[in-house]
């Protein structure tokens, strides 16, 4: 007999964050636009900071540089961080991990 109090606690163990269909499909949607946005905008920022990867050592733009990075990791935080979220009703963990 599976215990429903159990699968609600691997829920939490895991971290993952249980909320309706429609919350979870506009988290989905815009966590992936807006870190997408963020890690191509970040590279575009590198390449300004170092002109096209044509400027010497000296040229570098360090503070530009030092946002451009900034922009894709928070980027990549983001979207890790949606990854998260779940659906009601979907499957915890990976469906390799269940019993056939």
């Amino acid at each position: 007999m599976v215990d429903s109090d159990a699968s609600d606690e691997q829920a939490v163990d895991d971290g993952d964050i249980i909320v309706p269909v429609g919350l979870y499909k506009i988290v989905t949607v815009f966590s992936t636009l807006i870190a997408a946005a963020a890690v191509v905008g970040g590279f575009v920022i590198l390449d300004t900071a170092t002109q096209g990867a044509n400027a010497s050592a000296e040229e570098v733009n360090v503070l530009l540089a030092l946002l451009g990075v900034a922009s894709i990791l928070i980027g990549s935080v983001i979207y890790v961080f949606s990854t998260r979220f779940r659906a009601e009703g979907m499957g915890m963990g990976n469906p390799k991990d269940g019993a056939d």
